[in-house]
């Protein structure tokens, strides 16, 4: 599976690629298949988003688990305020960055 995630360009927030915009929340994300440089042009063209790129993912029955730990800490927020972090609906999460 590929995904894209990016910058929010008024708020600098991490979003993810649902297919028809951008969400906060990596579940949402759409696979984008061989399409994620026309759909990076575009939106970056429209000022949407900035910094986007492809990244690998995975589908589990707890949502969408980017592959690199890189993306997993975009993904799940702060890794040394765990009170920050975000909380998806996959209850192993908080393993993810470990």
């Amino acid at each position: 599976m590929k995904i894209l995630t990016g910058n929010d360009l008024k708020t600098g927030a991490v979003v993810w690629w649902t297919g028809v915009g951008w969400s906060l929340d990596v579940n949402e994300s759409s696979d984008v298949g061989d399409h994620g440089a026309a759909i990076i042009a575009r939106e970056e063209g429209a000022q949407n988003v900035f910094a986007s790129y492809v990244v690998d993912a995975e589908k589990t029955a707890d949502g969408v688990r980017p592959a690199h730990i890189k993306e997993r800490i975009r993904a799940l927020g702060p890794t040394v305020r765990p009170d920050l972090t975000l909380k998806p609906a996959d209850p192993d999460a908080i393993n993810w960055v470990i």
